[in-house]
């Protein structure tokens, strides 16, 4: 707890200010009574011991106050120093249990005001570590009680050389272990919880950070390296947002010789609404893996492990109902997987290095997916920039279309082709372009054929290619525009 007296107000300017006056006051009647009598000069010397009286009566009234405010400033203060309860600022001597214990005594509520649920609300209670590196030898936990309105903040922290490593540097978990929720009725058990402004050093053993059935917790600007499961893990709860920060197994800026033994992933969310955004995970085997729906991802650059030696930028692992969002990210040599997608999005990002887009068929069914308006950069391979890992059976409102590619395979599942000539059977074949095989859902076309005027139709649609021929042979153009979904 924040030492007595440590940051207590003043009122010393006010007070000097005050004594001048009345002493100028003083002066002014000494001045004016000076032409009087002898009795005059006895009044004199009344009134002025009287205004010293009063200066030193307001001074003693200020040192009192200013104590009070200073006692009353320590005794409430919701800042909790960890220095304060001994915990050492330089890395050199195990600070876990200092720092727990200062968690401990943010989490004695101020009040009996609660958050939802119940949830105790701990008032804005921030614990600061102001601006040191601590070593510790096991996580830092919070109370089971639960609680919100809670700030970790302003320092590092480093892993030692015995912490488990099946743990997490900060765990925000009702339950021993860092995994799963607690034995209590809640839904929630920790609610507006801020991780700001802090380096987390795993120094390869376990991970991060693990937020466990906790609501609205924000992660902000932190760096989380070295770790040897998972930067960030999310488990259930809801609405966790990570932001403005950077995650990386290994210390490197791309080129790194040891890339292909890359492990671990950066963030982990197993949760529905949650967000991530402007956030880089250099280094990482998977950048981050998603085993839950209806979550948001934006503004990321994955340069973790190129997909040539088995990474992964974005794995979405969530078959059948995928709800995901992804925008305006940048995929450095690292693919986007989507298993069985339905209800994906993924728009105005960057695909540099031959990374793609895979959508990977589990049940074989892809449903609602929109792979629109993004940008591909390739090594003249042929990669496609949309690629299929398995057969899928159901189809339905998946649109890949817009996108532009330059060294890459452009595929798409609407497509404009055609084809002049002098006959009576023209072909369109879209194969090459087409995302899907043996699919077309929708045709159109249109037969120019000068001052002709044949009959006409659409003879036969299959493998892709479209046949349309003519009652007469003719030198016409037919243009055709296909999509292969049905409506």
């Amino acid at each position: 707890m924040e030492a007595a007296g440590r940051r207590g107000g003043g009122g010393g300017f006010f007070l000097v200010v005050l004594a001048a006056l009345l002493l100028a006051l003083a002066s002014g009647a000494s001045a004016a009574w000076s032409h009087g009598a002898d009795a005059a000069g006895a009044g004199e010397r009344r009134y002025m011991d009287l205004a010293l009286r009063r200066v030193e009566s307001v001074r003693s009234s200020f040192g009192a106050r200013r104590d009070l405010a200073a006692t009353a400033s320590a005794s409430s203060s919701r800042v909790y120093h960890v220095t304060d309860y001994g915990a050492d600022p330089t890395g050199g001597a195990d600070a876990t249990a200092a720092i727990n214990k200062a968690i401990a005594d943010a989490f004695r509520r101020p009040s009996s005001a609660t958050m939802t649920g119940g949830i105790p609300d701990l008032g804005g209670a921030e614990i600061h570590l102001d601006g040191g590196t601590y070593l510790v030898k096991g996580p830092l936990t919070l109370p089971a009680s639960g609680g919100g309105n809670f700030k970790i903040h302003s320092g590092s922290l480093r892993a030692a050389d015995d912490f488990p490593t099946d743990r997490y540097l900060i765990e925000l978990s009702a339950k021993a272990g860092g995994g799963g929720g607690g034995s209590s009725s809640m839904s929630y058990y920790y609610e507006y919880v801020t991780l700001r402004d802090l380096m987390l050093d795993c120094s390869y053993r376990g991970g991060g950070v693990s937020v466990v059935d906790s609501l609205r917790v924000g992660i902000d600007n932190c760096y989380v390296v070295h770790f040897g499961t998972d930067g960030i893990a999310v488990s259930g709860g809801h609405e966790t947002y990570i932001r403005n920060s950077f995650l990386g197994q290994h210390m490197t800026a791309g080129g790194d010789p040891g890339e292909k033994s890359f492990t671990g992933t950066g963030i982990r969310l197993d949760g529905n609404d949650n967000s991530v955004a402007d956030v880089v995970v250099f280094s990482a085997e998977t950048g981050i893996m998603v085993t839950g729906g209806a979550n948001t991802i934006s503004g990321v650059h994955c340069y973790n492990k190129a997909t040539g030696y088995g990474g992964t930028g974005i794995y979405l692992k969530v078959p059948g109902l995928t709800q995901t969002w992804v925008s305006n990210c940048y995929m450095d040599y690292t693919s986007i997987v989507a298993e069985d997608p339905v209800l994906l999005h993924v728009s105005g990002s960057f695909f540099l290095g031959d990374a793609n887009v895979v959508l990977k068929a589990v049940n074989g069914v892809a449903k609602g997916v929109q792979i629109v308006g993004n940008l591909f950069n390739g090594r003249d391979k042929g990669v496609d920039i949309v690629q299929l890992d398995g057969k899928f059976a159901t189809v339905e409102q998946v649109y890949v279309q817009q996108n532009a590619a330059t060294g890459m395979t452009v595929r798409s599942t609407s497509a404009r082709g055609s084809v002049a000539g002098n006959g009576s059977l023209w072909t369109v074949d879209f194969s090459p372009v087409l995302l899907f095989p043996d699919r077309i859902g929708h045709v159109q076309y249109s037969l120019v054929a000068g001052d002709a005027f044949p009959g006409h139709t659409l003879r036969n649609v299959s493998s892709n290619q479209v046949v349309v021929a003519t009652d007469k042979a003719v030198s016409a153009t037919v243009h055709v525009l296909v999509d292969q979904n049905i409506s």
